[in-house]
């Protein structure tokens, strides 16, 4: 009898031990493309504030809410463009700016995630434009993982941005009439891999 309860106990913490690691375990998130989207604003000649964005964003997304860890790398289609005129995201697509052409995606890719009450705040990596490579820091403004309600699966979605200056990467013409500082927002939805 002592051994029987004793088999179980022990069965039992090593179940306990096994959900633990599993629950623990870092998850791969893959980007929902239909509702990812990078955006960008900069000042314009001192009027008002454009803001465009980029239509084909893809990449993954790996997180660990128990170890506080994780990783995100986006890729951006550069030619997926759209200021909102066809004319304007040619001229924007030149070699004056993105020169897609060249280089016709933009990544970033994160070095560190830090958390702040048991969610990630900033994340800290390399932002590639135009084959130039600068550090940037993305401030996250608002993080959900919970289950997808239409798709039934375990999904994660955020809110991020950072400021860039576009001379940094060989993109400063008009500056500075054109302002040179550029924000780029990220609204992210990933699914479970």
């Amino acid at each position: 009898m002592k051994h029987h309860v004793v088999r179980h106990a022990v069965g039992f913490v090593l179940g306990l031990a096994l959900a633990s690691q599993t629950m623990a375990a870092p998850v791969t998130y893959m980007i929902d493309e239909s509702h990812s989207f990078s955006r960008f604003s900069y000042n314009h000649l001192g009027l008002s504030t454009q803001q465009s964005r980029f239509n084909k964003n893809n990449g993954k997304i790996v997180f660990d809410a128990a170890a506080q860890t994780g990783s995100v790398e986006v890729t951006i289609d550069a030619k997926s463009i759209d200021t909102g005129f066809a004319a304007f995201n040619q001229h924007i697509q030149g070699e004056d700016f993105l020169d897609t052409a060249k280089f016709p995606t933009a990544t970033f890719k994160s070095s560190k995630v830090e958390f702040l009450n048991d969610k990630p705040a900033k994340i800290f990596g390399d932002l590639t434009i135009k084959g130039v490579t600068k550090p940037v820091v993305l401030e996250v403004t608002s993080f959900q993982a919970t289950i997808h309600p239409m798709r039934r699966k375990d999904a994660i979605g955020a809110n991020a941005f950072t400021t860039i200056k576009r001379s940094e990467f060989n993109a400063g013409k008009y500056v500075p009439a054109v302002s040179d500082e550029v924000r780029i927002d990220l609204a992210i939805e990933a699914l479970r891999d």
